[in-house]
């Protein structure tokens, strides 16, 4: 009788919450549909310069080609479970193992997505046995599900731009070793002894892989491929070059890292021109919801006309929309690339 009861209970209230969620993800999405179009037309331009630096001149893909990531088949071969490896059937599992390679991650991506799905859910659970209601329960389980990723990606973007800011000293001290006679091989060594991270172990992993075997050309390609930063392919593709046809390595190396060096002092001045416009869309992201719960203590019943009256959720869906909208922008303006 007792389950029965509960039940009957329930039922309005999953009801309530469902009418919520339904519309506030599908405006969610199409915002963040929006903005990564919007992404993409920007970044057209990147990509025909990248797919120029690997040779493709802007031919498309062959599908044989998209499976060449030899880190995804290690790791998808180590995925367990009938769920891990349908996870590896989705384009972002690559991508997210790519992403947890940069952020020097020794993890699976399969098997990570399957952890952060298995802790979600049964804490969702959880929640609801102990009579928590729908709503905070599936935002706590959400929560635990993508404050992990947001983690690794905020850790992968550090990585990445404390490598960019080390690529000068890399050059360098390459240059310097080239001078005294060394090989390449030995500078990418010298590099992984005296450059702490990541520096030091990307350019470590290029060295052990070209003394496993490997062509230097081909683990220098991987280094590339790996972390996705144009600087480093300029300077693998100025090797390439000169390794066909000859020259100063030395001095090419020289150039590109004064390059590298003018860029990053730019970035610096374009970050301090633009850091009250950055500072402006916090505080314009952030002053709804400081107003909102300022109301929930002055006047809870008519802050709660958001959740319970049919206008006040479109309302509250729209100015989420137009929030996510207006901070994409924001983003978009202040975001000068160098």
């Amino acid at each position: 009788m007792i389950p029965m009861l509960l039940g009957v209970q329930a039922a309005p209230m999953l009801k309530n919450a469902v009418l919520v969620l339904l519309p506030l993800a599908g405006s969610i999405f199409l915002a963040y549909g929006v903005f990564h179009v919007v992404l993409d037309l920007r970044a057209g331009e990147r990509k025909r310069i990248i797919d120029r630096l690997k040779g493709r001149s802007g031919r498309r893909p062959q599908p044989d080609e998209a499976l060449t990531f030899e880190d995804f088949r290690k790791h998808t071969a180590q995925a367990t479970g009938a769920l891990a490896g349908w996870f590896t059937r989705f384009r972002f599992t690559k991508r997210f193992q790519r992403t947890l390679d940069q952020a020097n991650m020794q993890w699976s991506a399969p098997q990570t997505l399957v952890n952060l799905t298995a802790i979600a859910s049964i804490l969702l659970a959880v929640l609801l046995v102990f009579g928590v209601a729908p709503l905070p329960a599936i935002g706590t389980a959400a929560a635990t599900f993508f404050l992990p990723l947001v983690y690794l990606f905020r850790r992968r973007k550090k990585r990445l731009k404390r490598l960019l800011s080390q690529l000068p000293d890399v050059f360098e001290l390459l240059s310097q070793a080239l001078r005294a006679g060394h090989s390449l091989a030995s500078g990418m060594q010298l590099i992984a002894k005296d450059l702490p991270e990541p520096a030091g172990t990307e350019f470590g992993r290029v060295f052990h892989e070209q003394n496993l075997g490997l062509k230097v050309e081909d683990a220098l390609r991987n280094l590339a491929d790996r972390v996705e930063l144009l600087d480093v392919r300029f300077f693998v593709t100025a090797v390439l070059i000169q390794r066909q046809v000859g020259g100063d390595l030395a001095e090419v190396l020289d150039k590109i890292g004064a390059v590298i060096r003018d860029r990053i002092k730019l970035y610096g001045t374009v970050q301090a021109l633009t850091a009250e416009g950055r500072l402006s869309g916090y505080v314009l992201l952030a002053l709804p919801a400081i107003v909102f719960l300022v109301m929930l203590q002055i006047n809870r019943a008519y802050a709660y006309l958001l959740f319970t009256d049919p206008l006040g959720k479109i309302m509250l869906t729209m100015a989420i929309v137009m929030q996510l909208m207006g901070w994409a922008m924001i983003k978009k303006i202040v975001n000068i690339k160098v």
